[in-house]
Order: C-alpha cells, then sequence, then structure tokens
C-alpha cells in the first residue's frame, strides 16, 4: 500500500526530473510539457501585499522570499517540497544550479532576487519563465506550489500600463489547467467580495472544486470584528473549508523571529482567540500543508491512470523520435563506409521516386517538354527573318553578281540556315530548365532523407557531388541538342528543293493577268517578274513551310535528347563519381563525413534521458499498490 508521502514523493521526482530535462508547464517544448501539465500542483494565488510570502514561508518554516513594497514576485517561482528523515540538515537547490546546495536561506533569497534580475534586469518588469527552487526539510510535508506575481490594479512607476493585464494573463495560465489546485489567498482586514485571488478562481474555477481559500492577517482586523462569516463560509462558499493565518508581523520579521517559533504563536494565537478558538484545529499554516498534502494525494489518486496513459504515450513518441535521429555512429571505418553508402543509397531511393512519380517534382521536366519549349518555338522571330524585305536582301546578296536564273538555291540555303541558328537558343534552354529541376530535386530529396539529417557535413558533399555530375550532364546535354540543331542545317531535306521548280512554273503560268482578256495576251508567253514582292514573299512562305517541319522535328527530339544525356543519366550515375572516391578515403575522413549537426547530438541525448525518466516513472506507478 502506498503511503502518501510516497504518492506525492513519487509526482514530485517526476516533477524535478522533468524540471532538470527542461520540461515543465510554458515550456518550449510542448510535446512533452503536457507531462509536466498532467501532474497536480498547487498555484498561490492573490493581490499584491495580500501576504503570499508570508504563507509560503510559514509552509516550509523558512525565511527565504523576497521582501519590500509593490511587485516583488516577478517570475513564477515553482517550488517542491521533499520531506527527509528527522536530524537530516536542510537546504534548498535551484534549477538552474543543479549542483549547489543552499543551507544558508538569506542566500536562497539573495538568488531568487538575482535569478529575477538576469531575466527581467533591475527593473519592475515580470516574465513568465519560472524558477525552480527544490527544498529538502524534515519539517515540510511533500507538496508543489507555485508561487506567481501578485495580482493588481495600478502599473506603479517604471512599469508600463500593459503590466495590470500581463499579470492576469500569466496567472491564468497556470490556474485555468484543470490539474491546477488554486490557493487563493485574501487578507481578512480587507472585503472578500473585493479580492482579487476569489474573483479569479471564481472566473476558471466556478464549481470551487479546485479552490482553498486562505485568509491571512487575521490579527490585523479591526478591534470587535472577526472574519468568522468567510471561515464559516457564509460570505463566499467554496467546495474546501477557507483556512485562517496568522502571519509574522514586521516586528517578528526584523527580528529574524524563528518561522518555527512563529507557528507555534500562530498555533496559541488561535487556541486562545475568543472568535477563532472553536475552529482552531483547522486553522494555522501547519494545518493548511497537511490539508493540501491531503487533498493532493487523493487527486493524484483519481489522476494515476491518466498519467500512466500519457507517460506510455510519451514513452511511444520518444522511442520513435529516437528512431528518426537513429542511433550512435560506429567507430570502425568499415562500419563508417557502410553507415555512407547506405545513407547514399536512401537519398538515392528518394530521387529516383521525385522522377519517377513516387513523389512530387518529375512532372515538371514534362512541363519543360510540353510547355515550355512549343512556347519558346512559338516566340521565335521567323516573322521577322522572313519579311519581304529581308528576304529580298538575303537572297541579293546570295546572288551576288549574277541573278539566279530559275530559283535562288543560295537565297534559300541561307534563309534557311539563318533560320534554324535561332533554334539554338530554345533547345540550350530546355537543358538549362531541366538541369534546375533535377537541381532542386537533388536539394529536395536530401532534405525529405530523415537518415541524412544527422550529417550536415556528409549532406553537404553528397549535393556537391550531385550538383557536380549534374553540370557534367548538361554540358553533354547542350552538346548533344545543338548537334539536333546543326544536324538539320547541314543537310537539307532534297524532296523540299524537286517541288521548288514546279510550284515557281505553276506560278509562273498563273502570272498572266486576267483582266487583260486579249488575243495578244491569252497567246503571250507567260512574264514571271522575280524582282517583285510576290516573288520574294513565296520564297519567305516556302523557307517558312521548311522551318516548321523541322520545329515539330526538334520539339520531338529535344526532349529525346534531353532525357537521355540528363534524366536518365541523373538516375544512373548521380553518385558515381562520389562512389568511387568515397572508397578512398580514410578512417578520419569518413568520420568527419559522419560529422552529426551538435544540435541533434543534443536532441538524442535529451530524449534518451527523457525516456529513462518515463520508463522509470511508468515502472514506480506500475510497482506500486495505489491507495483506493
Amino acid at each position: 500500500m502506498a503511503t502518501m508521502e510516497s504518492l506525492i514523493g513519487l509526482v514530485n521526482r517526476i516533477q524535478r526530473a522533468c524540471t532538470a530535462l527542461g520540461d515543465y508547464g510554458g515550456g518550449d517544448d510542448q510535446a512533452f510539457s503536457s507531462l509536466w501539465d498532467a501532474l497536480p500542483s498547487v498555484c498561490v494565488v492573490g493581490g499584491q501585499s495580500s501576504g503570499k510570502s508570508s504563507v509560503l514561508e510559514s509552509i516550509v518554516g523558512r525565511d527565504f522570499l523576497p521582501r519590500g513594497s509593490g511587485i516583488v514576485t516577478r517570475r513564477p517561482l515553482v517550488l517542491q517540497l521533499q520531506k527527509t528523515e528527522d536530524g537530516q540538515e536542510e537546504y534548498a537547490e535551484f534549477g538552474h544550479l543543479p549542483r549547489r546546495r543552499f543551507t544558508d536561506f538569506s542566500l536562497v533569497r539573495k538568488e531568487i532576487q538575482d535569478e529575477t534580475d538576469r531575466v527581467t534586469g533591475k527593473t519592475k518588469q515580470i516574465s513568465p519563465i519560472p524558477i525552480h527552487l527544490n527544498i529538502y526539510s524534515p519539517n515540510v510535508v511533500n507538496l508543489t506550489l507555485i508561487d506567481l506575481p501578485g495580482l493588481t490594479k495600478v502599473a506603479v512607476e517604471g512599469q508600463p500600463e500593459s503590466i495590470v493585464q500581463e499579470i492576469e494573463n500569466m496567472v491564468r495560465n497556470y490556474v485555468e489547467k484543470p490539474n491546477c489546485i488554486i490557493l487563493a489567498i485574501s487578507p481578512a482586514n480587507q472585503d472578500i467580495a473585493t479580492s482579487d485571488a476569489i474573483k479569479l478562481a471564481r472566473e476558471v474555477d466556478a464549481t470551487g472544486e479546485r479552490t482553498f481559500g486562505v485568509l491571512t492577517k487575521l490579527d490585523l482586523m479591526d478591534k470587535g470584528t472577526h472574519a468568522l462569516d468567510v471561515l464559516e463560509g457564509r460570505s463566499y462558499r467554496l467546495q474546501h473549508p477557507w483556512v485562517g493565518i496568522v502571519n509574522r508581523s514586521q516586528a517578528d520579521i526584523n527580528k529574524n523571529v524563528d518561522m518555527l517559533a512563529a507557528r507555534r504563536k500562530e498555533r496559541d494565537y488561535f487556541a486562545s482567540s475568543p472568535d477563532y478558538g472553536h475552529l482552531s484545529s483547522k486553522m494555522g499554516s501547519e494545518y493548511l500543508a497537511k490539508l493540501l498534502s491531503k487533498h493532493l494525494e487523493s487527486v493524484i489518486k483519481a489522476r494515476i491512470p491518466s498519467i500512466t496513459s500519457l507517460i506510455n504515450k510519451s514513452i511511444d513518441e520518444l522511442e520513435s523520435e529516437l528512431d528518426h535521429l537513429g542511433r550512435p555512429i560506429a567507430v570502425d571505418a568499415g562500419a563508417q563506409l557502410y553507415t555512407i553508402l547506405e545513407l547514399c543509397r536512401a537519398f538515392d531511393k528518394i530521387f529516383k521516386e521525385h522522377l519517377d512519380g513516387g513523389r512530387p517534382g518529375g512532372d515538371r521536366i514534362y512541363g519543360v517538354f510540353d510547355n515550355q519549349l512549343p512556347a519558346a518555338l512559338r516566340k521565335l522571330p521567323f516573322d521577322r527573318h522572313l519579311s519581304i524585305q529581308n528576304v529580298r536582301k538575303i537572297v541579293s546578296e546570295s546572288d551576288g553578281y549574277q541573278p539566279h536564273l530559275i530559283a535562288p538555291e543560295q537565297g534559300y540555303r541561307r534563309l534557311i540556315e539563318g533560320s534554324l541558328n535561332y533554334f539554338r537558343g530554345p533547345a540550350e534552354a530546355s537543358v538549362d530548365a531541366v538541369h534546375f529541376v533535377l537541381k532542386e530535386l537533388v536539394r529536395k530529396s536530401i532534405g525529405e532523407c530523415q537518415e541524412l539529417k544527422r550529417f550536415p557535413t556528409l549532406q553537404s558533399a553528397i549535393a556537391g557531388a550531385g550538383n557536380q555530375s549534374l553540370e557534367k550532364f548538361r554540358e553533354e546535354g547542350k552538346k548533344t541538342v545543338t548537334r539536333l540543331v546543326d544536324m538539320e542545317s547541314s543537310y537539307l531535306t532534297v524532296d523540299f528543293f524537286r517541288r521548288l521548280p514546279q510550284e515557281i512554273e505553276k506560278l509562273g503560268n498563273q502570272g498572266v493577268n486576267p483582266r487583260e482578256n486579249t488575243r495578244e495576251n491569252t497567246a503571250a508567253t507567260p512574264a514571271f517578274d522575280r524582282y517583285a514582292d510576290g516573288h520574294f514573299r513565296r520564297i519567305g512562305s516556302n523557307v517558312s513551310s521548311y522551318v516548321t517541319m523541322v520545329s515539330e522535328t526538334l520539339r520531338n527530339s529535344i526532349p529525346k535528347a534531353v532525357v537521355y544525356c540528363q534524366v536518365k543519366e541523373a538516375k544512373q550515375n548521380l553518385l558515381h563519381y562520389f562512389y568511387t572516391q568515397i572508397g578512398k578515403k580514410e578512417g578520419k575522413q569518413l568520420s568527419d563525413l559522419l560529422d552529426e549537426d551538435p544540435a541533434l547530438m543534443e536532441r538524442r541525448k535529451l530524449c534518451a534521458k527523457r525516456l529513462e525518466l518515463y520508463r522509470k516513472a511508468r515502472d514506480e506507478i506500475d510497482s506500486a499498490s495505489w491507495v483506493r
């Protein structure tokens, strides 16, 4: 059967371990901070100067909190109390100073102040980053308390106007969690209806199931008045009983009156009070600590199944993440070479999936052939090159001092060759476009290869080797598509020229003017003016027809050449040169390639520690026979 101390002690140990690993409510790592949020804790809420610090010090039995006017608590203080064996020395440890023990509690107060100033500066600003403090003492009960900045209605000098809302938002962020027990501190010498703590508690815990009301400064009420209406639940009823506290007086604080003596003085006050004597057994800081501890035990017992479920879920997530992060690297050169080759194969598999359609990206290559290349071919300036003026100029220059007799063959050749040269641009642009797609796919494949994420140096090496190969493939692709264009220029299709004399003769016969329907013209020899616009227009039209035929041929052959020289080579030989070079590297060079990202190594180390923590917590819960 588990005792109350073992139940609460277990939760405290888990919380301390979470704190050591940076896992706590409000932490950056949401995946793991949920465990902290699932563990019950007690948040101390109250207005400024409501006596929060005195209540905490009374529960601990030590004077250790900073004091002063205005806002003193400017960061949440997560206070974990751990009961030790009688006779053992009391000491404190901070989460940010895990190997330093404080036995002088005046130094604890100073460190709280100094650690606050490290984050907020020596101003009156606040910060949601908590300070974690563990206190080990035989005079405490196992308990986790969170001291929050005091609620206020007005910003003081040195504070922005938004400080009022900032403090409320910070406090609300803690107390609205369903596993938070609210310790609402209200001074007895003020109307309970104006209590900031009760107002906020009512908003987040309407039923009052999570709220404990604490009334401080009972000894400072006006003579002849008392707070029985509040303490007995008539003014404001809660699910749990109100507890009255008598704080140390300022004179006691100035005289450094021992906290244990202050507890005795508090007990005597209630025992001898004519107003509160009948409630004395349920008043005071000692009773409050025991009441909270007992309630915390019952909450923990109710939460055990959900905590166990969350721990199991966290274990599964951590094991999955460790699988993604991979195992530590072997030191043997052979094993390292094998690891590198396996990583290269994993990358190569993803790269091929992009090309073959298993992953997106390869379709962009088809887009180059189906959209970009045809569009570029349509935009070529053939209209300008085959204009009547340019055709006349080129044909005339080709004829020289002897005009052509039948068809201007040299003019045709020069016009065709000039037109075909325009195809070089779209051909080379297609090569470049596919090159950039392949280069982008290399980058994406490296990023998507989970196994490679561990090794930034190897990532860079693979990227460099892949891009170097792609450059080589691009050069070969450009040579090939340029040859295709040159081949079209070097030998023109003969049938095209064989049709020209027949067409000219046919057109020449049509040169008779039909409007002059005279006997002379009917019998006349067909007239054909080789210097008329119609003649050069026909030449331009014939060349355009030939160029269109060549364009259709290149539109089909250029993609074939690009795929053969670039895409196919990338699929088969992207890392071929890298493989030949990696086999020549020595152990030190292989180790350098497997130099992991320090942040990733730290992540694996942290995950391993968390996994150990959660497994240990699960084992402790499973091995205990909980009180029902």
